[in-house]
């Protein structure tokens, strides 16, 4: 694990924290009995049917984790809304909307990701909050942020909501912090958690004096503002428009084209690169616009907090806003925001309608990934079954309630 950080044999970057290199060294000593050759690390671009049958099973395997984390995550629901039938109860929409989830099914198991068991901790430290298992909850998370860090987007919220309603243990009666509640013994506690798992991962490296190689893999902010895939948020609108005001400065010679950037800012590579007539964005821009998006949420979380779903509210918004505004943002990061959700919409109709906006146009800003001929059919009739299924469970859910998707300018009509 020493060599991780440096491992230079590929021109795309190892960018997932100790943890995951670990991850990937237990797996390799079963993928040896599948095909060794896949685990030369300078056989680049290598695939056999071996390999594709050792990666599948083994995402599938993983996915364990996942499972348990829904059924955690299901106990959790209130079971007032109960219909007569098994189909109609919260907790089985509940399950079908995360363990079938069209994004996930894509991204893990014909992109090929490990994504399962790592939504799956997420899943089990929000279950764990809504138990009142602070600690489980919070050693959860900090374990996922070291297997992979892009977790980072909703830690703001655990931090704030954990804070605010593990480290004060009691309110006035208005709903105010009652200062003179404040644990010290909690709060040491929360920081041992993390630090212990902090040193677990990061020990090694800078016992070797590696960190701040790790941190420059962790991190590259070379790689440019967007990803290879745009994802659909305010910097590809903003790369768009400098791409179109070049195009009219060029055939109003405004500009001159030997001074156009050769770079290009969607690679993914490790580049520099330069917007041609809009001001050039830098990491630190992308981090005030984030840290400006989610102070709304914070502040209602420490202000107003409403309990676990406050927090599991702050955690969707946190993911959105780092979704539109942060750097390099992969478009599989909208699954951050959509599997919270679905345990929010499940629970009040207004929940359900921003589900069923999210998931429709998240899920279809992951059909690139599947860019193939053959996958075209699949990945459309998968998105339409989920699609068609999220609209039918949840009208059903909420049919006496009021109209969903009202200010989106779609109406539900009772049709009992």
């Amino acid at each position: 694990m020493p060599s991780h950080p440096h491992i230079a044999t590929s021109e795309w970057t190892l960018d997932y924290p100790p943890f995951f290199a670990w991850f990937e060294y237990i797996l390799s000593h079963v993928a040896k009995y599948f095909d060794q050759e896949m685990l030369n690390v300078h056989n680049l671009n290598y695939s056999s049917s071996r390999t594709l049958l050792f990666q599948r099973f083994s995402v599938i395997f993983m996915d364990v984790l996942f499972v348990y984390a829904v059924r955690e995550c299901c106990k959790c629901i209130d079971g007032k809304k109960v219909g007569k039938e098994l189909t109609e109860k919260p907790k089985f929409i509940l399950s079908v909307l995360l363990l079938w989830n069209f994004g996930l099914l894509i991204v893990d198991h014909i992109h090929f990701q490990y994504n399962g068991f790592l939504f799956g901790l997420m899943l089990l430290s929000i279950a764990r909050l809504f138990q009142k298992r602070h600690m489980e909850g919070a050693f959860l998370f900090a374990v996922l942020l070291h297997f992979k860090h892009i977790y980072l987007y909703v830690a703001p919220a655990y931090g704030v909501y954990l804070l605010r309603s593990y480290c004060f243990t009691a309110n006035k009666p208005d709903g105010s912090i009652r200062w003179k509640s404040f644990s010290f013994v909690r709060l040491i506690s929360l920081g041992l958690v993390v630090f212990l798992v902090s040193a677990l991962s990061l020990g090694p490296f800078l016992a070797l004096n590696q960190l701040p190689q790790v941190f420059s893999r962790l991190f590259p902010f070379k790689r440019g503002l967007c990803h290879a895939y745009w994802a659909p948020n305010f910097w590809a609108l903003y790369n768009a428009l400098d791409k179109v005001l070049s195009v009219i400065g060029l055939k109003l010679k405004f500009l001159d084209p030997n001074n156009i950037p050769k770079a290009s800012m969607t690679s993914g590579l490790v580049q520099q690169f330069q917007h041609t007539v809009l001001p050039s964005v830098t990491p630190l821009a992308t981090l005030i616009c984030t840290l400006i998006a989610i102070l709304p949420s914070i502040f209602c979380l420490w202000f107003k907090p409403q309990g676990p779903r406050g927090f599991l509210r702050c955690l969707t918004l946190c993911a959105l806003s780092s979704f539109m505004f942060g750097w390099h943002v992969h478009e599989k990061a909208i699954l951050l925001a959509i599997l919270p959700m679905s345990l929010l919409s499940v629970g009040k109709a207004g929940d359900a309608s921003i589900f069923l906006i999210l998931t429709t146009t998240g899920h279809y800003s992951l059909f690139p990934l599947l860019f193939t001929a053959p996958g075209l059919p699949i990945k459309i009739l998968l998105m339409l079954l989920f699609t068609i299924y999220s609209i039918s469970s949840l009208k059903t859910l909420f049919r006496r309630s009021f109209t969903l998707v009202a200010q989106a300018g779609v109406q539900w009509h009772d049709l009992s």
